[in-house]
């Protein structure tokens, strides 16, 4: 099977660029599952409970989010309704919503979808690591496809937890700095991999946001109202190819498209 997993996508730019090509990529790459980080796609912070529904209307499958996931305060109690859109699942007990989702295709294929924050440089949280290990073996009684989704600041920590969970999960693909890398392989017991997949959004900004806030941040070290820019967008994904039977990935691929 196929995965497209899409970088966090970004205000206005980013919705448009997904909704206008994943059709073409789907169609191109046999996709059967679409995976896109959306913490940041309503405005350029936080999610609503209607960018979520454009969203999945665009022909994502699972929305997962990161430390940006509370930024608008109305989706503390939105994320109830829909456990396709996932949060951390090392939020301390009691955090309302979902970290991790059992989602089945429609040919019967159980995939399982966890969301982690790392905590290097990030809000303070659970371990990752060990809560990670005990929900991936709790999941992997149900499946052998699990795809995480590693949302964290420094590099070190992505490939740590990778090569951590090589050979447990199907794929650990980094989310959170905006920056695709180029390091995209399978590690040595079938795990695919990426340190972080990039963003959907502006392509004239500085990591979705406008250009100008966030120079005039860096020289004065004022508060500066940050917001998402326009103009034309960036789309940055990784393709992933498993075996079904093993759970194990064969191929990760890198997508960087303009769009329009």
């Amino acid at each position: 099977m196929k995965v497209l997993f899409i970088g966090d996508i970004i205000g206005k730019v980013g919705r448009i660029a997904t909704k206008e090509l994943i059709p073409n990529i789907v169609n191109r790459y046999k996709i059967d599952m679409v995976i896109a980080n959306g913490e940041n796609a309503a405005g350029g912070f936080g999610l609503t409970e209607e960018v979520v529904l454009e969203i999945f209307k665009s022909g994502v499958h699972i929305i997962t989010t990161g430390n940006h996931v509370w930024d608008k305060k109305e989706f503390v109690t939105q994320i109830l309704k829909e456990d396709r859109v996932l949060r951390p699942l090392n939020y301390p007990p009691g955090v309302p919503g979902y970290g991790s989702v059992l989602y089945t295709l429609s040919n019967g294929e159980k995939v399982a979808v966890i969301n982690i924050s790392g905590r290097v440089f990030m809000s303070t949280m659970d371990c990752p690591f060990r809560i990670g290990k005990d929900e991936v073996e709790r999941l992997a009684n149900i499946t052998k496809i699990i795809i995480i989704d590693f949302h964290a600041e420094a590099t070190s920590e992505k490939v740590a937890f990778g090569y951590f969970m090589d050979g447990k999960v199907s794929a650990v693909i980094g989310t959170h700095t905006h920056v695709q890398t180029a390091d995209e392989k399978i590690l040595p017991n079938g795990t695919a991999f990426i340190t972080d997949v990039g963003m959907t959004g502006p392509d004239n900004s500085i990591i979705g946001i406008k250009k100008e806030q966030v120079i005039q941040r860096f020289l004065t070290n004022m508060p500066v109202r940050f917001e998402a820019a326009k103009g034309n967008g960036i789309f940055n994904a990784v393709v992933i190819e498993i075996d079904e039977n093993t759970g194990k990935s064969t191929a990760i691929q890198r997508l960087q498209l303009k769009y329009p």
